[in-house]
């Protein structure tokens, strides 16, 4: 669990760089329909957490650097015993204050006659534009107030910035209490991809191994940190795919993509293994490829290395792999040239994970891959996807498809693998799923 003294630390270290002549407006997530009057599950947003640790709806964090009366103003919902008996308990003003250490909070209902004033004297205006249209407009009208009173002496902002230029920065280095919760994260995800590899068997469809997942996630008080991937045989070589209603068939490889999101917090895990608990020949040799492309891409995943190095690594393998297999033809080196890999991988090796499982966080400085550094959190995920109608390709690996994603922290000496609890060692899955049966 994040303390609110670390909540408090980052809105400080936010304040310091955006400057004493600004104001910061974060709003959190709205509530949305699925159907009629029926919500979906309430996720709040990434940044306003980040921030806050404040989990309802109808709130608005403003940060006023140097404003006397306090620097961190929440508006949020009050208390209301009668909805509060249909919908739980709410923090209302007075627990924003108590329990999530704001200077101040404000009824939501009043944020139309006080957030202008404090828009007003301030030189620029940090905001997230384009991510809730409502909202957009609300503060569009508040500031335009504020220049229809020029005359009157009032002082409107004369620059809008977006707020992720300094926020998203942030966000990429974790904490050590954010370490813990990505770990427990993993640990969570990696203990349902152990039951889904056990429970697997041909006939089965590939929702009654979803649901070995769900049970996991939520018997640990989890959720998927999206929507899971599971795909027998040529549904594994669609990128995303999510219908996850085919049958499972003897002979088959199914690809499992899974995350569980635990305080808010992602994990993304890949795994993919026979449906009958043994590899054939030809799977074996594909995914041993891929394996050890995942391995020489973990290797690079240190401090000083350039974000783009560990992708390059696992291409080199890959490619050099698919040459010995005669899936691709020609030297090593006009084949990374020309990338001719890509018929059969056609996505980066990893991204960043944090708050949200494409977290956030430029990669390229000044046009340049940024290099990586301690606290960092990144994917690892190679792959290769042999289409079913794939041309020139021997037909014992038509269909195949392979996937394998651990969760790695930068560290000051070696990578450090939090999701190392699914085994993915060929050896070690054909044990686990025997021990299963």
């Amino acid at each position: 669990m994040i303390q609110p003294s670390e909540f408090a630390r980052r809105r400080k270290q936010l304040m310091r760089m955006a400057g004493g002549d600004a104001i910061i407006i974060v709003a959190a997530a709205p509530e949305r329909l699925r159907n009629n009057d029926a919500h979906y599950p309430y996720r709040q947003d990434s940044d306003f957490h980040y921030l806050t640790g404040f989990p309802e709806a109808d709130a608005v964090l403003a940060l006023v650097p140097g404003r006397a009366a306090g620097e961190v103003i929440l508006f949020c919902r009050e208390r209301d015993a009668e909805r509060e008996r249909w919908d739980g308990a709410r923090a209302g003003t007075e627990g924003a204050v108590a329990q999530y250490r704001m200077d101040d909070a404000f009824p939501i209902d009043d944020i139309d006659d006080i957030l202008p004033g404090l828009i007003e004297g301030r030189e620029r205006v940090y905001y997230h534009f384009g991510r809730d249209v409502d909202f957009d407009l609300r503060l569009i009208s508040w500031v335009n107030r504020l220049r229809a009173q020029v005359r009157h002496g009032v002082r409107p902002p004369h620059e809008f910035v977006a707020l992720s230029h300094l926020l998203h920065d942030l966000r990429l280095y974790k904490s050590r209490a954010e370490l813990r919760l990505m770990q427990q994260s993993a640990r969570i995800a990696a203990a349902a991809h152990v039951r889904a590899m056990q429970a697997t068997r041909p006939g089965q469809n590939e929702h009654e191994v979803e649901a070995e997942l769900l049970h996991v996630f939520r018997k640990h008080g989890a959720v998927p940190s999206y929507e899971p991937i599971v795909g027998g045989g040529a549904n594994a070589c669609v990128l995303h795919y999510r219908a996850n209603n085919a049958p499972l068939r003897d002979g088959d490889l199914l690809l499992i993509d899974a995350g569980a999101e635990y305080q808010c917090y992602a994990s993304d895990i890949t795994r993919t293994f026979p449906v009958n608990g043994r590899f054939s020949a030809p799977q074996r040799a594909l995914y041993e490829l891929v394996l050890d492309a995942q391995h020489a891409a973990i290797d690079e995943v240190r401090a000083g290395r350039a974000f783009d190095a560990y992708h390059q690594a696992a291409v080199r393998v890959l490619t050099r792999g698919l040459l010995r297999l005669g899936l691709l033809s020609g030297s090593l080196e006009r084949n990374l040239r020309e990338e001719t890999y890509r018929a059969y991988y056609m996505h980066k090796t990893g991204h960043w994970l944090g708050l949200d499982v494409h977290d956030v966080g430029d990669y390229r400085i000044d046009g340049e891959f940024r290099q990586l550094e301690a606290g960092m959190v990144v994917t690892v995920e190679p792959g290769l996807y042999i289409a079913p109608d794939a041309k020139g390709v021997p037909a014992r690996y038509r269909g195949i498809g392979i996937r394998i994603e651990d969760d790695v922290v930068v560290t000051d000496a070696a990578p450090n693998v939090i999701s190392a609890d699914v085994p993915k060692e060929v050896a070690a899955i054909e044990a686990l799923m025997a021990a299963g049966r």
